[in-house]
């Protein structure tokens, strides 16, 4: 298997983009990505896109066959990846292995939605299809409630708290004040937190992710070509994917996500490195104690541990590990489609020592997490200063 380099990253700001097609979203990510690798377009010989659910947002399938039109990169072989909110982190996976095992030299991967042009309503049915549509959501299970019920499980056995989870929100915020591709810039508190509203007790408003217009794009290339097209590539040198059950009742813990243990200790194996080496991490928090699970799942810290190492600070940005900083899909946003490639850029920016007033200091190792659903699907990633 070959080495795999990002040469190449860009986004587009995260938010809601009323005056801004899914199309413009596209070529904006993929052209910064590009551009960022001081590539043409003809060097590309592939590309993976992930979407979740353009066809609930936008009435809009074959979006494959869209961004390689929209991009002017036809004729081409564009693929569509679909795996829920793990959508853009199975497409970086994807467009890893299509290079790693020698049928491609450079690839682009992107991912890409467009959430705000239909009602909340219609925004939780589209989302709720990441789960189990007939166990689930045809009985009033939306993902609020569904993490809801990990949150109720992992207070009664751990004895986390709401001021906890509540933490995470804070700590996200905090970072997205430095990231200008954020959807919410705004530093808020303990309090306006746990005074927000619940959506689904214990989960308030200011513990959930949003609703996110947005895409982002890397180019990946063979690491021995690498230097062609960057003064500064980042390998990423393990990736892993994995999968769980659809249905939060089919599992054994509602503590844990049996997927990302999996993909992290697979990913960790194959670089030979422990959870200890990483210095950054984005993991994914659609909602406040899924961050606090990941952060346990990936051997951060013990099982347990989350909510309170998360209330000490010990996430915060230049402390034990720096957690999300570029906001995480809490404060950044979450278009669910784009997610998974938005951390392979936020990463790629933190070991290039690019990420301004969010830099983590000396950042050599770095650290993605993609989730689908409440944990059917996960995609973890290592990656480190190229050679």
């Amino acid at each position: 298997m070959r080495k795999v380099s990002i040469v190449g990253a860009g986004m587009t700001r995260f938010g809601e983009h009323w005056e801004t097609s899914f199309r413009d979203l596209i070529v904006e990510a993929g052209v910064k990505a590009l551009t960022d690798a001081q590539m043409p377009g003809q060097d590309v010989q592939a590309i993976f896109g992930g979407c979740m659910a353009s066809s609930r947002f936008i009435a809009q399938e074959h979006i494959g066959s869209l961004i390689a039109d929209q991009v002017g990169l036809k004729p081409i072989p564009s693929t569509r990846c679909e795996a829920a909110c793990a959508s853009g982190g199975v497409a970086l996976h994807s467009g890893w292995l299509a290079i790693a095992s020698g049928r491609y030299d450079v690839v682009v991967v992107g991912g890409v939605e467009k959430m705000t042009e239909i009602g909340t309503s219609r925004a939780a049915l589209a989302l709720g299809g990441a789960g189990d549509q007939e166990w689930e959501l045809f009985n009033g299970a939306s993902f609020p409630s569904i993490y809801a019920l990990m949150a109720c499980r992992h207070m009664h056995d751990y004895g986390t708290t709401e001021e906890q989870m509540a933490s995470c929100a804070v700590k996200n915020h905090a970072n997205a004040v430095n990231n200008e591709y954020a959807q919410y810039r705004k530093k808020i508190t303990i309090e306006q937190v746990m005074n927000s509203g619940y959506v689904a007790s214990p989960l308030k408003l200011f513990d959930c992710s949003p609703l996110t217009d947005g895409a982002a794009a890397v180019v990946l290339c063979a690491s021995e070509k690498a230097r062609k097209y960057s003064d500064a590539p980042v390998e990423i040198f393990s990736t892993s994917q994995a999968s769980g059950t659809l249905s939060l009742a089919s599992r054994s813990s509602f503590t844990s996500i049996d997927a990302t243990r999996v993909a992290a200790r697979d990913a960790f194996d194959h670089a030979r490195l422990t959870p200890k080496d990483v210095d950054v991490a984005e993991v994914h928090d659609c909602f406040t104690i899924a961050e606090i699970m990941a952060i346990e799942d990936l051997g951060f810290f013990k099982k347990g541990e989350g909510g309170k190492v998360s209330e000490e600070g010990r996430t915060a940005l230049n402390a034990e590990i720096s957690v999300n900083t570029s906001g995480g899909l809490k404060a950044c946003g979450h278009p669910v489609g784009a997610t998974g490639v938005k951390q392979a850029v936020e990463i790629t920016w933190q070991l290039r020592g690019e990420a301004g007033k969010r830099q983590v200091n000396g950042a050599e190792i770095g650290l993605t997490h993609n989730v689908g659903g409440s944990g059917g699907t996960a995609v973890v990633n290592l990656y480190k200063r190229g050679d």
